[in-house]
This record gives C-alpha cells, structure tokens and sequence, in this order.
C-alpha cells in the first residue's frame, strides 16, 4: 500500500472539474484543488458520485472553511466598502483557531445591491451566519450573506442587551426598545446552536 501523499499549504493537487469537488483543507481556484494547509492527502466520495479532495493534518482534525460552507463569524470591522471578520465556526464545529473572513457590499444580499450600506447591515462585534463563496486574495475568505438565512443572528445594542430581530433589516432592545439596522438572518431551527453561553 502506497505511503499517504504528504501536502503543503498552496500546493496544486489536481484539476477542479465535474467530477471533484475542494473538501477539508484545501480550495479551488483558477480551474485547480490546492491544499490550504501542511497534512496528507485524502479522497473521499460524495453521494453524488464526486471525488472530495481532502488535506487532513496527522492527528489533528481541525475543521477548515471550505467554499459553498455554511460558517459562523464575529464582525471586526465595518468599512463602507466590506466588513472584516473572524471565523469561528464551520457548520456545528468550534474551530481551535479562527480564519480571517470579508463580506463585501455586493455580496450582503441578493437584491438591490448598489443600495446596501455596511454600516446599517453590520456593526462590530455582531455574530453572523454567511455562507464561504471563494478564497481571497489576501487570505481572507469571501463570505456572502445574500440568501434569506444568512446575516446577524446575534446582536449587542448600545445598552448592552442582545437584540431581538423585528424584520428583515431591523433589530430591537428589549430594555431602550430602540431600533437599529442590520442584515437580519431568518434563522432555521437547526442553526439555531451558535452563541455558545446556551439557554
């Protein structure tokens, strides 16, 4: 039995085509799977009949984001043009070490795109739900939070107090009962884990 292959991070590892799909550890870009971390290479088989090109590190079974991933995320930072955030959390997986992640305007939701302003859709320190649609450049995935599930799940007003969400694009304090924008997620039960403090 052939030893494992041993891969580094941004090693190609084999064309990206109808039949492979970018799983754990790696990403695709520019028509190829590259490895995103230093591990052993893995093939596994969806039940569509794809091939998962996986990187797994010896021992270690941390979680990376992958494209098309439903990940959790805490805003850094908000620009007109993008927020900044960290990733925490891949689907239900707590992650040991978070990853840089971008939301850019255009990609906060699905409609009216050139009206979007970042500062009434995120604030720092507001917990979103986006889904992972690229690797970019800077090493910082590109998030999207452009279907009706995904944005801010969990939001701290001014008085301290988490908000309740009372629409789409607007959230309440149950104690100052003051508005405030954002990017409201219209969460379904089973995303419904996140916030790690419980009931």
């Amino acid at each position: 039995m052939a030893a494992p292959m041993i891969c580094v991070p941004g090693q190609r590892l084999c064309p990206d085509n109808e039949k492979v799909t970018a799983g754990r550890g790696t990403y695709s870009r520019n028509g190829f799977v590259y490895s995103s971390l230093a591990g052993y290479l893995q093939t596994a088989h969806s039940e569509d009949g794809k091939n998962i090109i996986e990187v797994i590190r010896d021992g270690d079974e941390n979680v990376v984001p992958s494209v098309d991933a439903i990940v959790t995320a805490r805003i850094t930072n908000v620009s007109p043009r993008f927020c900044k955030c960290s990733i925490i959390k891949v689907g239900k997986t707590d992650l040991k070490d978070s990853f840089r992640g971008m939301i850019r305007r255009e990609d906060v939701r699905a409609t009216e795109k050139d009206k979007v302003e970042m500062a009434k859709s995120f604030r720092p320190g507001d917990i979103v739900m986006a889904r992972v649609i690229s690797l970019g450049d800077s090493q910082s995935y590109l998030l999207s939070t452009a279907e009706n599930e995904l944005g801010v799940v969990i939001a701290t007003s001014e008085a301290g107090v988490t908000m309740v969400p009372v629409s789409w694009c607007k959230m309440k304090c149950p104690k100052t009962r003051l508005e405030e924008h954002r990017k409201v997620a219209k969460v379904q039960a089973r995303f419904i884990e996140y916030s790690g403090s419980g009931p």
